[in-house]
C-alpha cells in the first residue's frame, strides 16, 4: 500500500484503553510501510488487541484475514527457546550439564564439556558449518546436524558470543530430539501448540499451505549516509569467507537469488524443520504463546515465574562476533537493547528478519506478536513499524 492511498481498513478488536495500538497499526499502512500484517497482545492472560489488515497475496489481491499466517524467520528461535526452557522446567534438561551428555556425538573436537546454557545463549562458537552445505542439506537437516557435531568451535565457548543465525535451530532441535525422541516441531505441536490452540508450526502441514501470506521483497535502504555499524555489517556480509556471511547464508546455501523461490521450493521449505528461521504462524499465536509464559491463558500456563526469571537473565552481553552491534542473550531469548525493541527491562523474546517479533514481559504480564508480509531491511532491529506498535502498547498500559 503506497502512501497517500485510501484510509486502511483495519479489522479486529481492541479492548478499551488500547486504541493507540489500533491507531499505530493503521498508521503503518497509511504511511505506506505495510502490505499485509497482523498484531496481537495479551495482558494477564486475556486478549486485548487482535488486528489485521491489507493484502496477503499481492499477485491475486487475496486479503489478509484473521487466519492468515506468515513465515517469521528468526522469531522462530524464541519459540524453540520456549520448548527447551519447558524441558529445563520439567527436569529433563540441566543447563550446566554438557550437551554431549544428551547428544554423545556432539562431544567431538573439544566440545565434550560445552554446557547447554552456552548452546542456548549463542556462546557455543558454532554459528557456521565447516562442511559444504547445499539447499537440499538445509531441508533435510541431518547432514548439517552431523557436521555441527563433528566440527570444532570457531571461538573458545564462553569467551565470546555471536549470533547463531541458522545453526541455532539444528543445535537446540537435536537436543530436544535426543531428550524427548521427538523433533522440535513435533514436540512444539504436541506440548505447546495443541494445549494453547496456536496457529503456529515448525514444519507446516500441506493442509495449511493456503493460509500462508506471500512475501513482498524489502524496499531499497532509506537514503542517507550509512552508520559505521551498517558499513561494517555490509562489508562482512559481502565477504563470502567471513564468519558473518557464512553464519547468515550457510556457506551460500541460503544466499539471496536473483529470482524468487518457486512454489515447489517454498513448499519444501515450509514442510521442513529449519527451526531457526522457518516457523510459520499468526501474530495472535505469538502473543498467546508468550502470554502463557507469564500468566495463565485459558487454564494453560507454560513456564513458571522461576523459569522465566532464569531464562531472561543475561548470559551474554556485548559486541556480537557475527552482528557486531551489542547483543544481549538470555536462555535462547533476545533481551532488550537499542538493537532489539521490546516493552521494557523485563521483556524477553525474539525478532525476525523482515520485521516480525514475539515477546513476553514478566512485569507487565504481556504477550505480544506482530507478523507482516512486507519484508524490511531493518527487520531485526530499528523497524519503525514494530517500534510504533510497541510504543503504543506501552502508552496504553500506562493508562489502563
Amino acid at each position: 500500500m503506497a502512501a497517500g492511498t485510501a484510509e486502511p481498513q483495519v479489522h479486529g478488536e481492541v479492548e478499551e484503553g488500547f486504541g493507540p495500538v489500533a491507531d499505530a497499526f493503521a498508521e503503518n499502512f497509511r504511511t505506506g510501510l505495510e502490505t499485509g500484517a497482523s498484531c496481537a497482545a495479551y495482558v494477564d492472560g486475556r486478549e486485548v488487541v487482535h488486528l489485521w489488515s491489507g493484502t496477503s497475496d499481492p499477485a491475486t489481491g487475496r486479503p489478509w484475514d484473521a487466519s492468515t499466517a506468515a513465515m517469521v524467520y528468526s522469531t522462530t528461535k524464541g519459540v524453540a527457546a520456549i520448548c527447551v526452557n519447558l524441558l529445563v522446567q520439567r527436569g529433563l534438561v540441566d543447563l550446566d550439564r554438557p550437551v554431549a551428555a544428551y547428544w554423545p556425538e556432539f562431544g567431538a573436537a573439544g566440545k565434550e564439556n560445552l554446557p547447554v546454557r552456552m548452546l542456548l545463549s549463542h556462546q557455543a562458537g558454532l554459528p557456521l558449518v565447516d562442511a559444504p552445505v547445499t539447499f537440499d542439506d538445509v531441508i533435510d537437516g541431518r547432514p548439517v546436524v552431523a557436521a555441527l557435531a563433528a566440527q570444532a568451535p570457531v571461538w573458545v565457548p564462553g569467551t565470546e558470543h555471536g549470533y547463531h543465525a541458522v545453526t541455532y535451530g539444528w543445535l537446540v532441535g537435536e537436543l530436544v530430539l535426543r531428550v524427548t525422541g521427538r523433533s522440535l516441531g513435533e514436540f512444539f505441536a504436541a506440548e505447546v501448540a495443541r494445549p494453547l490452540g496456536l496457529d503456529f508450526w515448525i514444519g507446516l502441514p500441506d493442509s495449511e499451505l493456503d493460509r500462508v501470506a506471500r512475501e513482498v521483497p524489502s524496499p531499497p535502504p532509506t537514503p542517507g549516509p550509512p552508520t559505521p555499524e551498517q558499513l561494517q555489517i555490509a562489508a562482512a556480509f559481502g565477504d563470502p569467507a567471513s564468519v558473518s556471511s557464512r553464519a547468515m547464508f550457510l556457506n551460500g546455501a541460503l544466499a539471496p537469488k536473483p529470482q524468487p523461490p518457486t512454489p515447489a521450493e517454498l513448499r519444501r521449505l515450509y514442510r521442513s524443520e529449519v527451526a531457526a528461521i522457518n516457523g510459520i504462524g499468526t501474530a495472535r499465536a505469538l502473543a498467546r504463546l508468550y502470554a502463557a509464559c507469564v500468566s495463565e491463558v485459558d487454564g494453560v500456563r507454560l513456564l513458571s515465574d522461576e523459569t522465566v526469571d532464569r531464562a531472561r537473565q543475561a548470559e551474554a552481553d556485548g559486541p556480537d562476533r557475527v552482528l557486531f552491534v551489542r547483543t544481549r542473550y538470555g536462555l535462547g531469548f533476545w533481551l532488550p537493547t537499542q538493537w532489539s525493541t521490546q516493552l521494557g527491562p523485563a521483556s524477553f523474546g525474539h525478532p525476525g528478519a523482515g520485521g516480525s517479533i514475539g515477546f513476553g514481559d514478566a512485569a507487565a504480564r504481556v504477550g505480544f506478536g506482530y507478523v507482516p508480509n512486507q519484508l524490511s531491511m531493518n527487520g531485526m532491529g530499528g523497524d519503525p513499524r514494530k517500534e510504533r506498535l510497541i510504543d503504543a502498547l506501552r502508552r496504553s498500559l500506562d493508562r489502563v
